[in-house]
């Protein structure tokens, strides 16, 4: 027998035969010598080589033997410096001031949580995989020098067909893209309107409503789009077709929308502010703002409130809950032309007749930081998602980075129109700048001007029918009502402490309240029809009716109180007292048995 090939037991049976060559261990019993193969088992599952166990399944003398496991990547993944200190909030609040131990621990606790927030953001970089891209000029080259043929003929074939222009005869022109970027709405100053997908160069529709334009804007979504017209505010679908007139809305200037609360803010010519709900089709505030007529109008993101820029030099923010302006700020000794804001709400960018532009800190209402000192006085301003900032004076556009005590004075790009501007605005997501004159509209390539990484839940560029409809329907669930738009919006979620003592106050004040007193002068008679005694009695039986009906009012008030309270602390219970009258299972006690004749 070749014991090679087989496994020979007791029973003489062989076995399959293995592609190994096999241990052969010699086993005497009975006076017999038996040869037995003792085959090697292929170690499974935790016990296999290298895994949990080592040496295979038994190591020396039968005993398992336990390997120390060590980790390929010991600890969390590093996070590069860097960019947690682009998403840190700063050093944090200092605990030494704050009384209460337990106040001081919810402090340290929130800025644990702000860390470690700081740290997400700075690991979830990596999934950001496109950068913003700017031009790096050579030894001695200015980037100002660069002209946009010389951009168009270094940059890829997709990224040159996004530099055009149109000549067209009814200028001047107002311009706006839409949230995401896709859509473009041109308005004319002698009646022409287009609505167009720029990136196809595709266009939705073209009319001209033989009246003067002043402003357009789009609505939610690129299907509806307002125009400010001669005498009225007119709203167009994406065909062209008029859905509605606001006539209440009487020679509008300017015009902003605000996504998230549904809200076409407009400014008139004699100065009056109105706020007009598009989803129910109702104006829900409109004043007077005494500022006289208004050019300059913005809108800050953080916040959704109206910042107009007057012609004392002086800044002022509004809304739609309050008649009077909620802060102002005095910005330039001149009337101011032109205002704006970046896409973050931080910081407010003014241009003055003085040829200067200033940048503000909003949150603080100081300032200012920088100060930009130009040939002419600036007419529009436009800022990027990545804080690219746009002048345009007369026919000249000249583009800067971001503001910071190291960046130079000098332009970063600078390009000059055929004719006079009229208005301007950076593309989102794209690195575009649109601009509109009095001959057209010319879009021109700003490289490192766009986002790189849009959010599809927020403003999808791509958005299909589907995807539309049902962001329509969520803004519409999720749409913020206008009484909270405020100058701290995040106060909402915070208690007011000040209005909580006094209701305290006011309710303990009706429960330890005393009955007034109450003074009471009867009429005078003629003579002989009353004495001074009926008199006396008429005061004390008119004082009694009183003390009584206000004795009745507190004790209704403080039931009404105590119930309250008590139905609060019944809400909070999740048990069955036990020191009630009657419990559940008094059903099953003895009755007492009455007496005969009882």
């Amino acid at each position: 027998m070749n014991s090679e090939l087989f496994f020979v037991d007791k029973s003489g049976e062989p076995s399959k035969p293995r592609k190994k060559t096999p241990k052969i261990e010699k086993n005497v019993q009975d006076g017999q010598e038996n040869i037995v193969v003792v085959n090697r088992e292929i170690p499974f599952g935790k016990f296999k080589r290298g895994g949990k166990f080592s040496g295979g399944k038994f190591g020396q003398k039968g005993q398992k033997v336990r390997r120390k496991f060590v980790r390929k990547y010991p600890g969390p993944a590093p996070i590069d410096k860097e960019a947690v200190e682009r998403h840190s909030r700063g050093s944090g609040a200092d605990a030494k001031g704050v009384q209460t131990s337990f106040h001081q621990a919810k402090l340290k606790r929130k800025e644990v949580v702000y860390e470690f927030a700081a740290e997400q953001a700075a690991r979830t970089e990596i999934l950001l995989k496109e950068n913003e891209g700017f031009i790096e000029p050579d030894e001695g080259e200015e980037t100002a020098e660069y002209t946009q043929g010389e951009i168009v003929a270094n940059v890829d074939i997709t990224a040159a067909t996004k530099s055009f222009e149109l000549k067209l005869d009814f200028g001047g022109y107002r311009m706006k893209y839409t949230k995401n970027g896709r859509h473009l709405l041109l308005g004319g100053r002698k009646g022409h309107i287009a609505a167009m997908d720029w990136v196809r160069k595709q266009l939705h529709c073209e009319t001209n409503v033989m009246e003067e334009i002043v402003d357009v804007s789009w609505l939610h979504l690129e299907t509806m789009y307002a125009v400010a017209q001669k005498q009225w505010v007119h709203f167009y679908d994406k065909k062209g077709t008029e859905l509605h007139v606001v006539k209440q809305l009487y020679r509008v200037n300017r015009m902003e929308f605000l996504p998230y609360h549904f809200l076409l803010a407009t400014v008139s010519d004699i100065g009056y502010l109105s706020w007009l709900d598009v989803s129910i089709g109702e104006i829900v505030a409109n004043f007077h703002s005494n500022c006289g007529k208004i050019r300059a109008v913005c809108q800050n993101p953080y916040n959704a409130l109206l910042c107009l820029g007057g012609s004392k030099g002086v800044v002022s923010m509004w809304a739609p809950s309050q008649p009077q302006s909620v802060a102002k700020i005095l910005c330039h000794p001149s009337p101011i032309s032109a205002i704006a804001t970046d896409s973050t709400g931080e910081q407010l960018f003014t241009s003055g007749l003085d040829k200067t532009v200033k940048v503000w800190d909003i949150r603080q209402l100081s300032g200012p930081l920088n100060i930009y000192k130009t040939r002419t006085a600036v007419q529009e301003l436009a800022i990027s998602q990545r804080n690219l900032m746009a002048f345009a004076m007369g026919n000249v556009v000249e583009i800067y980075r971001k503001p910071s005590a190291l960046s130079s004075k000098t332009p970063y790009l600078r390009q000059r129109i055929s004719s006079h501007i009229s208005g301007m605005q950076f593309c989102p997501f794209e690195d575009v700048l649109g601009v509109s004159s009095s001959s057209g509209f010319t879009s021109l390539l700003v490289p490192g001007a766009g986002e790189p990484n849009f959010d599809a839940r927020e403003a999808n560029p791509f958005m299909s029918l589907s995807q539309r409809r049902e962001h329509e329907v969520h803004a519409l669930l999720e749409k913020i009502p206008m009484e909270l738009i405020g100058l701290e919006p995040n106060k909402v979620a915070e208690v007011d402490v000040p209005t909580l003592k006094e209701r305290f106050e006011a309710k303990r004040s009706l429960m330890l309240s005393k009955v007034p007193k109450f003074d009471f002068e009867p009429r005078k008679k003629a003579k002989g029809k009353g004495g001074s005694a009926q008199r006396a009695k008429n005061k004390q039986i008119v004082r009694e009716a009183k003390r009584r009906d206000f004795r009745k009012e507190v004790q209704e008030v403080q039931k009404a109180i105590q119930s309250e309270h008590l139905e609060k602390d019944e809400a909070g219970q999740d048990f069955i007292p036990l020191d009630t009258k009657k419990n559940v299972l008094d059903r099953f006690r003895p009755k007492k048995k009455q007496k005969s004749g009882q």
